[in-house]
C-alpha cells in the first residue's frame, strides 16, 4: 500500500481503504489526492498513521491493509461521488445516514384563470408557479383543509365540463365555469388560501367550527376525520415564540450524536414562520464525525428536483466541507447559496431550538428498551439494526415460484418498501440468488439496510456473503432455518427448533427467548407476503390452465407450452407461427383463434 500512496496524481479524487478481507473500510474525496492522502500517513522511520489523525482514522488505518482511488475532474464530483459510493457500499468507518426522503410541496400555477392547488415532489415547468414547503408530514391534510375551507376548483375536470355541479350545490365551489366569479374576486380567494398555508391559525379554527358542528348532528366519523386533518396540520411545525422581523426563507439543520443513536432535526422558516419541521434517526456509531454528517444531510435532502430551497441554510454546528456543498448546491440550483451558522441574533435562536429539540428526541428515545440493540449484541453485529429487510420465496412442484422482502424499519413495518419477485430459477439457493442479486442491482436507488435476514440455513447465508463481497457492500446477515430431523424440516408445534447461521457461527435460542420471537416475526411476515403472492399467481395461473383446457388442450400441452415460453402472457402473445413450432397447427389455431 505504501507504494500506492506515494504514487498518487496530483488530481481530484475518491479513494477507499479496505482491510485483509477485502472489506471496505471508509471512502473519502480529496480536491488533490496525493496531498490528502499522504496526510495520513508518516513515511519516517517506518510507514505508520500519522498520530495526529482522529482516534477513528487511526483505528481505521491500523486495519487497512489496501488502497484504491478513482480519479474525477472536479472537487465537485468528487464530494458527489463520495456520498453516491457511501450511500451504496455502507463503509465500516463512514457515518451512514438514513436515506432522505423526497417532501411533497403544495403549489399553485398562477397562469390559469381560476388556480387550483397541488401537491408535487418535483419542480413543476411554468413561469407563475408558487411552491409552499416542504410538509415531511400533513402536506395531504392541509391541501384537504384548504379545499374544506375555502371555495376553490375542487377537481382538475370541474372547469372542463362547462357546468355548474354538486361542488357548487354544497357551496364548495363558485362555478367558475359558469362564470359566477369573477377573476378577480377568485384571487382574493387564493390569496386568503395562500396566507392560510403559511399562517394556519385561522385554517385551523374553521375546521373546528366544523368538527363540533359535525359532532352536534351525531356526524361521528366525519367529525373524527376532522379531528384528524386538524392534528395533521398542528403536528407540521415546532411551536416557537421565534418571529423575525423580515420574512426570510430559512433552512436549519441540527445533528446530535447521542449514546444509542443520532438525531437530524430539520426546520423550514418562509416567510419569517416556521411552516413544518421533521426529524430521522441514524444508528449509532462510536466513529461519529459531524463534517460527514452535514455534509451527507444537506446532499442527500437538496436534490436536483427539489422545488423550492431556501437561499440559506443555517447548520447548528460549522463543519469543514461547508464551503464545497455550498458551491456544490449554488451550482446545482443555477443560484448563490449560502451556508451558516450563526452565533447570536435571532437565527442564532433557531438553532438553538432545533438543538433543544435533538436533545428532547435522543432523551426519550432512551427511555426505550430497544430489542434491536440486543440484537446487535448478540450476533456482534457491526451496527445496530434500525432497517432490516427479510427475504423469502415461495412455490409447489416447482409452478408459480415467487419471492418476497418485507422492510421492518424504526420499530414497525414499512409497508410501502415490501417489494415481490417472480423467479425462473428452479433450486431454493437458485431463488434466493436471484432475489438478492435483484436487490443488490438497486441499492444505488434504495440504499442497503443494516440487516438482512434470509429464511434457510447456511448455504444461504454463504450465498448472500459472497454476493455482498462481490459488490464490496458492507451489510450483516443471519440466515433462520427450521432444525432438520431426517433431512426434512421439523415443525411440530412446541418442538421445533429455529437455527440461526452467522458469520459468527450457529446460535440457538430458548424457545422463551424475545430476541428468537423477534427474528421470528420478521421471518414470519416474509413467508406471509410471499405465500399470498404465491397463492394469487397460483390461482391466476391454474385459471389460465383451466380456461386452455376447455378448449382442448391437454395438460401435458399446457405444461409443454409453459417450459418453451416461461409464462401464459408469453403463450398469449406469441405468433401462431412460434405455437406451432412448438406444438401444432391445430393446437395454434385453437389459442389464436379461440376455435374448440
Amino acid at each position: 500500500m505504501q507504494q500506492v500512496v506515494q504514487n498518487l496524481p496530483n488530481a481530484a479524487g475518491v479513494y477507499q481503504y479496505f482491510d485483509g478481507k477485502g472489506k471496505l473500510l471508509y471512502v473519502g474525496k480529496a480536491k488533490n489526492l496525493k496531498n490528502r492522502v499522504k496526510s495520513y500517513w508518516r513515511f519516517n522511520p517506518s510507514f505508520q498513521p500519522n498520530p495526529a489523525q482522529s482516534p477513528r482514522i487511526i483505528k481505521m488505518l491500523h486495519e487497512a491493509i489496501k488502497l484504491e482511488y478513482i480519479v474525477v475532474e472536479s472537487e465537485e464530483d468528487a464530494l458527489i461521488l463520495e456520498n453516491s459510493l457511501i450511500k451504496q457500499l455502507k463503509p465500516k468507518y463512514n457515518i451512514l445516514l438514513r436515506d432522505d426522503k423526497t417532501y411533497p410541496y403544495i403549489y399553485i400555477d398562477e397562469s390559469v384563470d381560476y388556480p387550483r392547488f397541488e401537491i408535487t415532489r418535483k419542480v413543476i415547468k411554468g413561469k407563475n408557479i408558487t411552491y409552499y414547503g416542504p410538509f415531511p408530514t400533513g402536506g395531504r391534510a392541509l391541501l384537504d383543509a384548504l379545499y374544506e375551507v375555502y371555495p376553490l376548483v375542487q377537481k382538475k375536470s370541474c372547469l372542463r365540463e362547462g357546468k355548474a355541479c354538486l361542488f357548487y350545490q354544497i357551496k364548495k365551489c363558485l362555478a367558475p365555469c359558469e362564470e359566477k366569479v369573477t377573476t378577480e374576486a377568485y384571487a382574493n380567494i387564493v390569496n386568503e388560501a395562500k396566507n392560510s398555508i403559511v399562517k394556519r391559525k385561522h385554517l385551523i379554527g374553521t375546521l373546528e367550527e366544523k368538527m363540533t358542528n359535525l359532532a352536534l348532528q351525531e356526524r361521528y366519523e366525519e367529525a373524527a376525520t376532522m379531528r384528524d386533518t386538524i392534528d395533521a396540520i398542528s403536528a407540521l411545525s415546532i411551536s416557537s415564540n421565534i418571529d423575525l422581523a423580515n420574512a426570510l426563507d430559512l433552512d436549519i439543520f441540527a445533528i446530535q450524536n447521542g449514546d444509542e443513536r443520532g438525531v437530524i432535526v430539520k426546520m423550514f422558516m418562509r416567510g419569517g414562520k416556521i411552516i413544518s419541521s421533521t426529524y430521522s434517526y441514524f444508528r449509532h456509531t462510536h466513529i461519529f464525525d459531524e463534517n460527514e454528517a452535514y455534509k451527507q444531510a444537506l446532499l442527500e435532502f437538496y436534490t436536483i428536483d427539489t422545488p423550492n430551497i431556501a437561499k440559506q441554510i443555517l447548520t447548528a454546528h460549522h463543519f469543514e466541507d461547508a464551503s464545497q456543498v455550498t458551491s456544490t448546491l449554488s451550482h446545482r440550483f443555477h443560484k448563490k447559496i449560502e451556508i451558516l451558522t450563526p452565533q447570536r441574533g435571532s437565527k442564532a435562536k433557531l438553532i438553538a431550538l432545533a438543538l433543544q429539540n435533538c436533545e428532547e428526541l435522543l432523551r426519550t428515545k432512551m427511555n426505550h428498551n430497544i430489542i434491536e440493540q440486543k440484537i446487535a449484541d448478540l450476533f456482534h453485529l457491526s451496527v445496530i439494526p434500525y432497517r432490516i429487510e427479510t427475504f423469502d420465496n415461495s412455490h409447489m412442484m416447482g409452478v408459480a415460484t415467487v419471492g418476497g422482502m418485507v422492510v421492518w424499519d424504526e420499530g414497525k413495518w414499512d409497508k410501502k418498501s415490501y417489494r415481490r419477485y417472480q423467479l425462473e430459477a428452479k433450486d431454493e439457493v437458485g431463488q434466493m440468488k436471484e432475489m438478492l442479486s435483484r436487490r443488490i442491482s438497486k441499492f444505488q436507488e434504495e440504499p442497503a439496510p443494516d440487516l438482512w435476514i434470509l429464511d434457510g440455513g447456511q448455504a444461504n447465508l454463504n450465498l448472500a456473503i459472497s454476493l455482498l463481497q462481490e459488490a464490496n457492500v458492507n451489510l450483516d446477515v443471519i440466515a433462520i432455518a427450521k432444525e432438520k430431523l431426517d433431512a426434512k424440516a421439523h415443525r411440530a408445534k412446541g418442538s421445533a427448533k429455529d437455527m440461526l447461521y452467522t458469520n459468527q457461527g450457529l446460535f440457538e435460542l430458548k424457545p422463551n427467548d424475545t430476541r428468537l420471537h423477534w427474528l421470528q416475526r420478521q421471518r414470519d411476515e416474509a413467508h406471509r407476503y410471499a405465500i399470498t403472492y404465491h397463492q394469487n399467481k397460483k390461482r391466476k395461473e391454474d385459471t389460465q390452465i383451466s380456461l386452455l383446457n376447455k378448449k382442448g388442450i391437454g395438460k401435458a400441452t399446457v405444461a409443454k407450452l409453459i417450459q418453451y415460453f416461461g409464462t401464459f402472457e408469453a403463450i398469449e402473445n406469441a405468433t401462431a407461427e412460434e405455437l406451432t413450432k412448438v406444438t401444432n397447427q391445430k393446437i395454434s389455431d385453437i389459442i389464436k383463434h379461440n376455435k374448440a
